[in-house]
């Protein structure tokens, strides 16, 4: 109680209490409430209309509770808004968790992870976005013309990112770098790694502090993965290690060629094995797998390598065996973060599992390879989200991973978002077939 009564006092102080979460898609929900109730709310949770949200009830059972969870609670200062910040838990009623919330998923994995293999997670994403001049889709989008760690004053955005890291520091997150990205009007910012709950969580809030932010700047920032042709895509690489309950790394081996361990190989090895059947996770949208493509820094071939950017998952360089881990490279951030971070830790435990090895990394960048072209090849990740689709329609370990509830619900989701756009007559359609 004391810890609640400490909130209560802080949040008096504040313009706005808000409750954050995400549908199932990823998209940031907010509900705002009264900071005098707290106490109550934290203890029985505020209720809000399940139907209304993406993935999460119907209309017919649709009321649904939001529960603040304590641990996650931050002050955040904007310009305009002193914001007292929560993530919330979602509960079908008083006492029972819902399933179709994704940070359950997360939780249950992280549970089992460490109930059944005595692990324990460090993560740590990159954040890649863009910000543009526009809000609409122009010839005038690009704030910049900049490139890869390019200076001021050709570099527009370094103010923007400077003042989202302020206000990250100012509640209590610390950043590891920040820069320009290959992309004229790209930026990427990385914070320090954390365990995947926590990291999760600071996704849905940085993502909406970087929008808040922007907009104060005059600009418009996107997650969005692939608005340019011809250029880089926005990525969420993710990078993992595992270590025990006493904090050990148990993904460094001193006598392996790469010092990666067995463990290690193993969690590649499923990561390998289910990448396609849980591609609809990772590239959630039919944009993200038009980054897909040659030259492009996003994988297309499944496999690990060393130090290798083409590679899917990446065993980037360290000198401190602390630092061993594994970088996973094909998920973006127009996905569920939670869900994200949850399928990649249940496809490696799944590797461990099975026993599965990962095979002889990736030599030469997996972009010049001389591959038979086949409409079908499952050699590579998906090519479009139809595709992924019918691999995670097929998959049972998909939906063990997510539970039924959830995978039926997300699934229809993703199938109703393809099927809107297969039919959708758009202006390239009307330019090539007009004519004829």
């Amino acid at each position: 109680m004391a810890r609640i009564e400490e909130i209560k006092q802080t949040l008096k102080d504040t313009d706005s209490t808000k409750l954050f979460f995400t549908d199932l898609n990823g998209r940031i929900m907010n509900l705002p409430i009264n900071f005098e109730n707290i106490e109550s709310i934290i203890a029985n949770g505020i209720g809000f209309d399940g139907s209304a949200v993406a993935g999460y009830a119907t209309v017919d059972s649709s009321d649904r509770l939001l529960f603040p969870d304590p641990k996650s609670f931050r002050i955040v200062e904007f310009t305009d808004e002193k914001l007292g910040f929560f993530i919330g838990h979602v509960y079908n009623e008083q006492g029972s968790r819902a399933q179709a919330d994704p940070r359950a998923v997360l939780e249950n994995v992280l549970k089992e992870a460490e109930t059944e293999y005595g692990f324990r997670f460090q993560v740590g994403p990159e954040h890649e976005f863009f910000i543009l001049a526009e809000d609409e889709f122009g010839e005038k989008v690009h704030s910049d013309k900049a490139g890869y760690f390019q200076s001021t004053p050709h570099d527009k955005g370094e103010l923007v990112r400077n003042r989202i890291i302020s206000i990250l520091k100012a509640c209590g997150i610390r950043f590891e770098k920040a820069h320009h990205e290959v992309t004229p009007s790209q930026h990427e910012i990385n914070l320090e790694c954390a365990d995947p709950l926590t990291a999760a969580d600071r996704t849905v809030l940085f993502n909406y502090i970087t929008q808040k932010v922007a907009e104060e700047f005059g600009y418009h920032a996107s997650f969005m993965p692939k608005p340019f042709d011809d250029l880089n895509r926005n990525a969420f690489h993710i990078h993992i290690s595992i270590q025990d309950l006493d904090g050990k790394n148990l993904f460094y081996d001193a006598d392996d060629e790469y010092n990666i361990s067995k463990t290690g190989k193993k969690f590649i090895g499923g990561i390998l094995k289910y990448a396609r059947e849980t591609s609809i996770i990772m590239a959630s949208t039919f944009n993200s797998y038009k980054a897909y493509i040659l030259e492009r820094e996003a994988p297309i071939v499944r496999g690990w390598g060393f130090k290798n950017r083409s590679s899917m998952v990446r065993v980037p360089y360290t000198h401190n065996p602390n630092g061993t881990r594994i970088e996973l490279r094909n998920p973006d951030p127009a996905g569920n973060p939670y869900l994200q971070m949850a399928v990649l830790i249940a496809m490696g435990l799944q590797g461990i599992k099975e026993d599965f090895d990962c095979g002889r990394p990736d030599i030469g960048s997996t972009y010049k390879k001389k591959y038979k072209y086949r409409v079908w090849d499952r050699r590579f990740l998906p090519k479009s989200m139809h595709e992924a689709l019918i691999e995670a329609e097929r998959s049972k370990f998909l939906k063990e991973v997510l539970g039924e509830q959830i995978y039926d619900n997300y699934m229809s989701l993703k199938i109703n978002d393809w099927e809107d756009h297969r039919v959708h007559i758009t202006p390239r359609e009307l330019n090539k077939y007009l004519s004829i």
